[in-house]
């Protein structure tokens, strides 16, 4: 069977200081990474994070050691400004979630979660 993608959600963030915006498209997938299970991608600004389960397990796992319920996916994160951002992040629970947080220099932080098609 071939991956079959299908789109859950596209929007963006507008920056009013320069007229730019940033754009968020959230993937599903029928098939992604080792084990060909179902997952979700986001996609922003030429950068993919692949939540599938090889990788969600990893993340589950150190939110764990950390005592977090929210793990922050730092090297899949575009923060190099304080007042502009994408954060990625994986939400522990039941169910597990992928959580997306934009900021703009003129807008407030945009948070929007999916829940992932698996459990780990």
């Amino acid at each position: 069977m071939s991956n079959i993608k299908s789109s859950i959600e596209e929007w963006s963030v507008k920056d009013l200081e320069d007229g730019s915006s940033l754009d968020i498209s959230v993937v599903g997938c029928t098939e992604l990474g080792n084990q060909s299970l179902p997952g979700i991608q986001v996609w922003y600004m030429g950068n993919i994070v692949n939540f599938e389960p090889l990788a969600v397990e990893r993340w589950n796992y150190q939110a764990t050691k950390a005592n977090t319920t929210e793990y922050l996916l730092v090297d899949h994160s575009w923060m190099v400004h304080e007042d502009q951002y994408v954060k990625v992040s994986l939400l522990v629970g039941s169910p597990l979630k992928a959580k997306v947080e934009v900021k703009t220099r003129s807008s407030k932080p945009v948070i929007k979660e999916y829940v992932l098609p698996f459990e780990v």
